[in-house]
């Protein structure tokens, strides 16, 4: 006994040190290697007769390994049966039933894969036919297993128990029994009426109800995919009087369950199990189902407990109404009493079911794993295992009991163990393990392949891993070498091992991080060597953000006929492809274009009281989750409140992921937005490095982003704030964020507004727009400034200038061009190549003056003036233009004047017109070119003559000696003669006032209008008298003194005013002339002196005005004379003005 210890212990002890080289090591194929089983059969093999049998057996090794089988212990020779072929390559077998019979292949098969290395056997595996063949072949003629004889009509009488029974065919696995009717309905069961475990429908007591014809019982195999059903069952209850007038004939064509006694209402009885107690075994890892069904009037209740303990209450389930007490996953520790009860208002029923639970054989840590190792090496191989009752262990060797193979004196068996020291070449083989109690067994094998062989890393190459950030990381480098590699792991540069802190390196290789951050981000290496070599590979951790929702949805409470808006904001990293799923009570939505889903939000219209319950939102990528529920309840319509507009508040939880060089993302959660919808959130920050306490504007989002990704500039401390805006206006600002400081750098960009240019001749002044603090990138700025002479073959001169944004360069020639750059530099190196600017140095005067100047004369107010550009290099400058110098220096009347103005012409021109000129006049000019300094010499003077032009107008206009037919104009010449004159013209037309006043009102009005009154009334007077004496008054006699005997003013008969038609002669003005074809042309005007018989041809403008006054120039005058005095206005005209006035 004390030997047996002492070797257990040493066995312990070994595979305490050895334990390490256990592990199962997957040896690559091109490899040398026993063989080892990938796939076969299950242990209980069924199979349909119908269909060809299939006994899998598959295995791997180098070389490719050779299959055979054995049949109930004995060799099973696939070639002597025709209708068995064993599959190219493979183990597998398969049975053409077409030509055998599939009973005769039932028994045990096992088969063995074997190459030069050794040899590994499957499982012994049963072959059973799920069902007779016979039964299938009546299937298949439609002749039922169970009998078609008509089954008896069971009368029973009402109130007492019935037990209906099903009997099914036997299977493979057993069928699946269930009662129906006719219509293939489900029989409806209850605690009176249940099926039990066997089939059997058992009534505790009968109804009249349950009278029917159509009990019947169904068996499905399942394996088979067929349905059977056993002949329909007629029951019959009765009462006490329908059983004595139905006695006699239901006697010879009935089953009769009667007596006369009438039912009393009784206390339970168990029908199943019976008796007090029942014993029932279980296996470890099955099911356990205990029944109890009970008759009894009333129907009883039935109940479980556990006499010896409780009932495990996570695996226990009560089926088919209490009836049946189910235990899933059967333990140890469920054995024991277990008492079920029936009671009802008379009593009770009790019984005990003892429950013994066995196990067959089970791992304790697993399989025994292959071994690989190098020739010297030591190894264990370890089969463990229990059951109930404890299993034997017996050990095998390429499918021979190891007691009646070779000695090896490099192994020792040690109960569950073999231990290997100083393996050979020649230990290579398989070990079978097999571990058997009454109730079953293990058989597994495991091979020890004894090689020498470099490292070689299996995992692929260049493999990135994604974890999210502050989750533990898993970094692979599955290996295989002989002896086993040491694994060590880099980072980036190979700066040292990693080993402990935030790693933790495992047995096979794997590194993990513990919490995987930002930091951990990069490059990684394994390195796998033994003393035979060394190999390596790359792989990759990429750090992403977490999946949050930021903005959970909430509660809501809407009325019916309404409408609501669920969000669900969300953070998740950009590189992954991330979904949102919304749930209504843990399932899928409805169809229901009432829902509107987007991606970060659910709305639902309409709603009506079965939209109410719980709706998650889920949101899912392939990193990671987050999900979030909210509750909505629909109430009935209310009249609604008044809508309150305002401000959204400040968003809240700003929080800095993804931190890069040059850019950070920038995550918030929204306020509250006070019923107006947030348009857009502005994205602030402070530097405060450079200017402490000034927030600037960095970017703006839609009110629909809850994130940003921000662009940084280097060497600035940063700190962020966000406002959010909505229709009535903008937030408060956020709480700021935490400072996030970028490195310095070397610029990035070099200033702007490069430009060289004099401020004296001999001089070039290089300006720049300076760099702000935001674009400095690093501290220690400063600008490079460089120029060179624009001619090839000058050099670059460099200064270095630092706190200013101009340079000025002294001694060069005047207005010379010259390259220029502009480079920023700081402490950290030089910002990028700038770009060339070409500059000028200062201008001076122009030194020379337009050549060849000529005036084209074009009209009497314009001339072209025509001159040569002067050359460039004359002009010493930005050429700005040429001015023209002219003055009026003669005429007639005039010769002392002198005007003198200028003209300028913008760019480089070579003419230009000379406008609004007087004409017939002497003119002077000179033409000079002028640039930014100044203007330079004159032409030589030049000059040119206007023609004659239109003369002003006269320079005065006087009415002297008016009387009533004859006034005496005088004039004074015009100031512009513009010319010779040549002579005047007269024009003429009455004076008609336009005035439009409201005068009705006014003193003086009222006071001429009795004047006019009277003065009418004296000519009236005058008129009559005129008439009675036939004389002629004043006027007339005035008249009559003039030469025009055809002149009559009025009519004698009405004592009117003659009118006079465009037919008749007039009588011109005195002085004026009659044409020669004794008649005033008219023209258009309706108020001309002709019509009030004044005579005269009055003259008229283009227009059909009247020009002059009151004399006008003869039509058929074509001749230039002198202005003649004209008629004083008759008294007619003065009345009709006065008329015409009034």
């Amino acid at each position: 006994m004390m030997v047996m210890e002492m070797r257990s212990l040493v066995a312990a002890l070994l595979v305490l040190i050895l334990g390490h080289f256990t592990s199962a090591l997957e040896v690559p194929l091109d490899l040398p290697q026993p063989p080892s089983i990938t796939q076969q059969s299950p242990k209980d093999h069924i199979v349909d007769p119908r269909e060809n049998i299939v006994i899998y057996c598959e295995a791997k090794g180098k070389p490719h390994p050779s299959f055979s089988w054995t049949k109930d212990g004995t060799h099973f020779d696939v070639n002597e049966d025709p209708s068995v072929t064993m599959r190219p390559n493979s183990g597998t077998l398969e049975v053409d039933i077409t030509r055998a019979r599939p009973e005769n292949f039932e028994g045990v098969f096992q088969c063995t894969a074997r190459n030069k290395y050794g040899a590994a056997v499957s499982n012994k595996i049963v072959v059973r036919q799920s069902i007779a063949l016979p039964f299938l072949r009546g299937l298949t003629e439609e002749s039922p297993l169970w009998s078609k004889d008509k089954i008896k009509p069971i009368v029973v009488k009402e109130g007492v128990s019935l037990v209906l029974p099903c009997q099914p065919p036997a299977g493979l696995p057993p069928p699946i029994i269930f009662w129906m009717d006719n219509n293939f309905q489900k029989l409806p069961q209850s605690k009176r009426v249940s099926q039990s475990l066997n089939g059997d429908l058992y009534f505790s007591n009968v109804r009249r109800e349950d009278s029917r014809s159509d009990y019947i019982c169904y068996a499905r195999f399942t394996h088979t995919q067929t349905i059977q059903q056993k002949q329909p069952i007629t029951v019959k209850v009765l009462t006490m009087d329908e059983i004595n007038d139905t006695m006699a004939d239901y006697y010879n064509f009935t089953e009769m369950v009667l007596n006369e006694a009438p039912v009393d209402e009784r206390k339970p009885t168990f029908l199943i199990p019976s008796g007090h107690s029942s014993s029932k075994m279980v296996l470890k890892g099955h099911v356990l189902e205990m029944e109890c069904i009970a008759e009894g009037l009333p129907t009883p209740e039935v109940s479980w407990t556990k006499v010896s303990g409780d009932l495990p209450g996570s695996r226990t389930s009560f089926l088919h109404f209490n009836k049946t007490l189910q235990i899933v996953n059967v333990s140890e520790s469920d054995a024991g009493d277990y008492r079920c009860s029936a009671k009802n208002q008379h009593g009770a029923a009790h019984h005990i079911i003892s429950v013994v639970v066995k196990a067959t054989p089970y791992w304790i840590s697993g399989p025994p794993k292959n071994l690989v190792l190098a020739p010297g090496e030591n190894g264990v191989l370890t089969c463990r295992a229990n059951g109930i009752p404890k299993p034997s262990i017996l050990w095998s060797i390429n499918g021979d009991l190891i007691e009646n193979s070779p000695k090896d004196i490099s192994r020792k068996v040690e109960d569950d163990s073999i231990i290997f020291t100083q393996v050979r070449v020649e230990s290579s083989a398989v070990y079978q393990c097999n571990i058997s109690n009454p109730y079953g067994y293990l058989l597994s094998n495991a091979f020890v392949n004894v090689l020498s062989e470099p490292p070689r890393v299996l995992t692929p190459a260049n493999k990135v891993y994604q974890v999210i950030e502050n989750r533990p990381a898993f970094l692979e480098c599955s290996s295989f070498g002989s002896p086993i590699p040491k694994i060590d792991w880099f980072k980036d540069r190979k700066s040292g091992i990693l080993d402990g802190d935030d790693y933790i390196l495992h047995d096979n290789g794997t590194l993990e991080i513990q919490v995987a951050q930002a930091q951990h981000k990069g490059k990684y290496t394994c390195v796998a060597n033994n003393y035979l070599g060394i190999s390596e590979n790359h792989v990759y951790l990429d750090i992403k953000e977490p999946t949050r929702i930021l903005k959970q949805p909430v509660d809501k409470v809407v009325q019916r006929g309404g409408s609501v808006l669920f969000q669900c904001i969300v953070k998740h990293d950009k590189d992954l492809h991330t979904t949102v799923t919304w749930l209504k009570d843990g399932e899928e939505l409805l169809d229901d274009e009432r829902f509107i889903v987007e991606f970060e939000s659910l709305s639902i219209t309409d709603i009506s009281e079965s939209d109410a319950g719980s709706y998650t939102c889920i949101v899912n990528n392939t990193l990671d989750h987050d999900s979030a529920t909210a509750e909505l309840s629909v109430v009935e319509l209310t009249p609604p409140p008044a809508v309150v507009h305002g401000r959204p508040d400040p968003p809240t939880d700003l929080e800095l992921t993804d931190h890069k060089k040059r850019s950070v993302q920038l995550t918030w959660i929204p306020g509250e937005e006070h019923n107006s919808p947030i348009q857009e959130f502005v994205i602030q920050y402070e530097d405060s490095l450079h200017r402490r306490g000034h927030w600037h504007d960095l970017a703006r989002v839609p009110g629909t982003r809850t994130t940003a990704h921000l662009k940084l500039s280097p060497y600035v401390h940063y700190t962020f704030r966000v406002l959010a805006r909505n229709a009535v206006g903008l937030s408060e600002p956020s709480s700021p964020s935490r400072m996030y400081k970028t490195d310095p750098a070397a610029p990035d960009q070099n200033p702007k507004g490069v430009h060289g240019s004099g401020t004296e001749h001999n001089n070039l002044v290089i300006t720049w727009e300076p760099l702000t603090g935001l674009h400095s990138n690093g501290p220690g700025l400063r600008y490079k400034v460089s120029w060179r002479h624009k001619r090839p073959g000058t050099d670059w001169t460099t200064v270095t200038v630092a706190n200013n944004s101009k340079f000025t360069v002294s001694g060069t020639p005047t207005f010379s061009p010259y390259e220029i750059k502009v480079q920023a530099v700081n402490d950290l190196g030089e910002g990028p190549e700038p770009a060339v600017v070409i500059g000028y140095s200062g201008e001076d005067l122009p030194t020379a003056a337009p050549a060849n100047v000529q005036a084209v004369v074009l009209n009497s107010t314009l001339v072209e003036l025509r001159w040569d550009p002067v050359p460039s290099h004359l002009i010493r400058g930005h050429i700005q233009g040429y001015k023209i110098n002219y003055w009026r220096k003669h005429h007639k009347h005039n010769s002392d004047q002198m005007e003198q103005r200028i003209l300028t012409f913008s760019g480089n021109q070579s003419r230009g017109m000379l406008p609004g000129l007087h004409p017939f006049s002497h003119y002077s000019f000179e033409v000079r070119v002028f640039n930014k300094k100044g203007d330079g010499p004159a032409s030589k003077t030049q000059q040119f003559k206007t023609p004659e032009g239109e003369p002003g107008p006269p320079a005065s206009l006087l009415v002297t000696n008016p009387s009533l037919d004859s006034l005496t104009l005088e004039w004074n010449p015009p100031r512009e003669h513009n010319g010779h004159i040549t002579g005047y013209t007269l024009r003429y037309q009455p004076a008609v006032s336009n005035r439009q006043v409201d005068i009705a009102t006014q003193g003086w009005f009222i006071g001429l209008m009795c004047a006019i009154a009277l003065l009418i009334l004296i000519l009236l007077i005058i008129c009559f008298i005129q008439r009675n004496k036939g004389g002629k008054y004043p006027v007339k006699e005035k008249e009559d003194a003039h030469t025009d005997p055809e002149f009559q003013p009025m009519k004698d008969d009405d004592c009117t005013f003659v009118e006079y038609s465009d037919n008749e002669d007039h009588k011109p003005l005195k002085g004026s002339r009659t044409p020669s074809n004794g008649t005033v042309k008219r023209e258009d005007s309706d108020d001309s002196l002709v019509d009030y018989g004044e005579g005269g041809d009055g003259q008229f403008n283009e227009d059909g005005s009247f020009i002059g006054q009151y004399s006008g120039k003869s039509s058929s005058r074509d001749n230039d004379e002198g202005p003649e005095s004209a008629g004083a206005p008759s008294p007619l005209n003065a009345m009709n003005s006065l008329n015409s006035f009034v």
